[in-house]
C-alpha cells in the first residue's frame, strides 16, 4: 500500500534557528524528508497557527486524522502476523492498548518530540509541551506527513525502530490475558498440568520484583517478572507461548 504524495504546506517558511531543530530532528531519526514542509506541519499546533496568521501556517490536524488510521494499520498488520494464536478480540485488545494516548505520549517523549512543537506564546506558557493530549497528537501527525511524504514502507520502517519492539518485550502484555491462552494451547495438545511457581523475590518490601516459572508437569517453558505474582505469571506464560510458537 503506497500513498499518493501531496504537499500539504509547501511554502510553509520557518526561522534558520527553527528549521536547524528539524534537521537535527530528521538526523535523530535516520529519516529524511523529501519534502520537510510536511515535517514542519506535523509539529505545528494551532495555537502557533493562530499568532502567525499572516504566515498562513496550517496546523497539523489533518496529518493526525491521517496518521492515526495508518498507525492502526500498521499495528494491525504486525499483530496480525506476530501473534497467529490471538482470536479478534484479543487482536483488538492489545492494539487498543499499543495506540492508546498514554503509549503514544510514551512514544513521543522517548523520541523527545515536545522539544520540536511548535506553540503559541499562551500554550507554550501553560505547559503545552509536555500536556499529553498535544504529544500524541504530535506522534499521529508525524506518522501521517511520513506515509505522505514516503508510503508504508517507511512508517512500518519506524514503527519497527520505536513501537514493535516494546510490544514484542511484552510492555502491553498487562492487558492480556497470557495464562488463559497458554491453557488452551496446552488443552489442545497435552494432557499434562501447568504450574505456576515463585522462584525467587527480589527488592525491598515496597517494591519487589517476582520471578516466576510455568512448569507442564515438571518441563519448565517459560519464565517470567513482575511487580505481582499475577504480572509475573501473565509474563512467564506469554514467554512459554513465544516458546511453543517457535
Amino acid at each position: 500500500m503506497t500513498s499518493k504524495r501531496t504537499t500539504t504546506n509547501p511554502k510553509m517558511i520557518l526561522p534558520q534557528t527553527v528549521r536547524k531543530d528539524f534537521e537535527e530532528l530528521q538526523r535523530k531519526l535516520a529519516i529524511q524528508f523529501e519534502e520537510v514542509s510536511l515535517l514542519y506541519n506535523a509539529f505545528t499546533h494551532s495555537s502557533y497557527v493562530n499568532e502567525h496568521r499572516r504566515k498562513k501556517y496550517t496546523d497539523n490536524e489533518r496529518l493526525e486524522f491521517l496518521g492515526d488510521a495508518v498507525l492502526e494499520l500498521g499495528v494491525s498488520q504486525f499483530l496480525y502476523t506476530t501473534e497467529p494464536t490471538m482470536s479478534e478480540g484479543e487482536l483488538t485488545k492489545l492494539r487498543a492498548a499499543i495506540v492508546c494516548e498514554p503509549a503514544l505520549v510514551s512514544f513521543a517523549n522517548e523520541l523527545e518530540f515536545g522539544r520540536y512543537v511548535l506553540l503559541g506564546k499562551g500554550e507554550e506558557q501553560t505547559g503545552g509541551r509536555t500536556r499529553p493530549a498535544l504529544l500524541a497528537d504530535v506522534f499521529e501527525a508525524f506518522i501521517g506527513a511520513l506515509y505522505t511524504d514516503q508510503g508504508m514502507e517507511a512508517v512500518t520502517a519506524f514503527l519497527e525502530k520505536v513501537v514493535f519492539p516494546k510490544v514484542s518485550v511484552g510492555a502491553f502484555s498487562h492487558v492480556m490475558d497470557y495464562k488463559s491462552r497458554l491453557q488452551e494451547i496446552v488443552q489442545q495438545t497435552n494432557n499434562g498440568q501447568l504450574h505456576y511457581e515463585v522462584v525467587e523475590e527480589k527488592g525491598p518490601a515496597h517494591a519487589k520484583v517476582f520471578i516466576t516459572v510455568v512448569q507442564l508437569d515438571e518441563e519448565t517453558l517459560g519464565t517470567g517478572k513482575g511487580r505481582s505474582k499475577k504480572e509475573a505469571e501473565q509474563e512467564a506464560a506469554r514467554h512459554a507461548i513465544a516458546e511453543l510458537k517457535s
